[in-house]
């Protein structure tokens, strides 16, 4: 924007990165203690706390004078988006019945959709504006609209499965009661999940120092890695790598500066929004796992295509139909990547965990996300200014790994109850692998021990009849040894008698 740039003076590539990407790290740190804020406060007072430092550090940016003033006011809004994002999936999932709940979750997404083509068209009409006012104003709206959901949050019900966690049932039934949630169907999930141990049954030392250690533990670790190993490969997918660094990969295909800023700008953001609204109203129709596979078949296919083409050399910037290919190819890439990927990881990652680790888990996903996209967009000017094919290679290989992640470790979630979940995953493609791996093996155990079970008697009958056998042999022999003694006893005592 020029009145920013006359505001701060220009930057050069990778300055530029290190200010755009400034929000990320500290929002990415302050996701690890996220969740235990969560877990300790509870849900909503953890997004307020969020909402506000967010509100105070958009209002620094909003008012700075110098970039020592903007950059920690960016770090700051840094640290209050690890506090709430996170956390208002979580709360979502919890609030919602289970037919509903993808639906629901999912509106966090669009809206998320919706704040990209908003943004861009505020920026296009405050750049008119000849004062600084034209780079301000757009964080004004962010600090307003921060401080409006910290508001706003004192008045909503909390998260009746947060309340019977901490302790509190007398206090679930009228937060309840605002949701319009059924308590026999609350009350059958928890007796379907079985019994469950209350944070609140802990000692007060293992609920301050150990919400981390209990993420990891032998009966939740697989549902935590998994949720943060998509989580970062999302980013990996490449998808903000389009959105960052767009126009530098339209103007790659050959369009105009002007063209490249506004199909990227505009379009893209519309393409987003408008592939999201299905997405959300289908994502419990579609299933978790199959919108996952069918997404990392299509985007894996969009990347690899575009590598290929800039590989082999068919991409001119002036002319030949292949540029065209690999234009209408990121958008087909950017609208699978908003019907399934987008949707549905978010979702799985929160909702997939057990009650009692579900916000430090899902706060060390959201975590995860920040971290790969920040090493996604510090790698992706490189890769572009030395090769123009090799990152859509590392994305479409990515994507593929992932896919095949999906598919051995991913069991499907959608329509079952959040306290079940975690059922689902003992009947995952792997884990019947393990099952089989483990039901063999311990198979050949015990047709062993039987094996040796059954040698047992035989060898003691052998070594009986070699006993027997030994004994008929030395018999045999003291016999043979013992007549011809008495032959000649018989025959000394025939000379006598003649003799005699």
């Amino acid at each position: 924007m020029p009145a920013f740039a006359e505001s701060f003076g220009t930057f050069s590539p990778t300055i530029h990165g290190l200010i755009v990407s400034s929000i990320l790290l500290p929002a990415a740190f302050t996701s690890f203690f996220a969740g235990h804020l969560a877990d300790k406060v509870g849900r909503l007072k953890a997004i307020m706390t969020g909402a506000a430092i967010f509100g105070v550090g958009a209002a620094l940016e909003a008012g700075a004078v110098s970039l020592g003033m903007f950059i920690p006011g960016r770090a700051l809004a840094g640290v209050g988006e690890g506090f709430f994002l996170s956390t208002v999936v979580v709360y979502i999932c919890e609030i919602c019945p289970p037919e509903r709940r993808g639906p629901v979750a999912s509106l966090v997404q669009l809206l998320t959709t919706l704040g990209i083509p908003t943004g861009y068209f505020i920026c296009y009409g405050s750049v008119r504006i000849q004062s600084s006012y034209a780079w301000r104003l757009p964080f004004m709206l962010q600090a307003v609209l921060a401080v409006a959901l910290a508001c706003t949050c004192p008045f909503l019900p909390s998260s009746p499965r947060w309340l019977i966690d901490r302790g509190h049932p007398s206090q679930a039934g009228p937060a309840m009661d605002r949701l319009q949630l059924s308590l026999k169907q609350f009350q059958e999930e928890l007796e379907s999940a079985g019994p469950t141990r209350s944070v609140m049954d802990e000692p007060e030392s293992q609920q301050s120092i150990k919400p981390l250690l209990r993420v990891f533990a032998q009966e939740n670790r697989k549902q935590a890695f998994l949720g943060m190993f998509l989580m970062g490969a999302m980013q990996f997918s490449g998808i903000d790598a389009v959105l960052y660094y767009a126009p530098t990969v339209f103007q790659q295909a050959g369009l105009s500066s002007t063209e490249s800023s506004f199909l990227a700008s505009g379009i893209t953001g519309i393409v987003i929004f408008v592939s999201t609204v299905p997405a959300c109203f289908l994502s419990d129709k579609w299933g978790r796992r199959t919108s996952s596979l069918w997404g990392a078949a299509t985007l894996a296919f969009c990347m690899i295509l575009i590598g290929s083409l800039y590989a082999s050399g068919s991409v001119h910037g002036n002319r030949g139909a292949a540029r065209w290919v690999v234009i209408v190819t990121i958008y087909l890439f950017t609208i699978s990547y908003s019907v399934t990927w987008s949707v549905g990881f978010k979702l799985y990652a929160s909702e997939i965990q057990p009650p009692q680790t579900r916000a430090t888990a899902s706060s060390l996903a959201q975590s995860a996300n920040w971290v790969c996209n920040f090493i996604v967009a510090l790698i992706t000017p490189i890769f572009l200014a030395y090769s123009s094919f090799g990152v859509y290679y590392l994305f479409g290989f990515s994507i593929v790994f992932t896919g095949l992640v999906c598919l051995v470790y991913m069991p499907e979630s959608r329509g079952k109850s959040l306290q079940t979940i975690h059922r689902e995953f003992d009947q995952s493609l792997h884990a019947k692998i393990i099952g089989a791996v483990r039901r063999r093996r311990t198979q050949c155990t015990e047709e062993k021990k039987e094996k040796k079970k059954n040698e047992a008697p035989t060898k003691r009958l052998e070594s009986s009849d070699s006993e027997v056998s030994k004994s008929s042999c030395e018999e045999k022999e003291k016999k043979t040894s013992e007549a011809p003694s008495k032959r000649l006893e018989s025959s000394d005592s025939e000379v006598s008698g003649v003799v005699e």
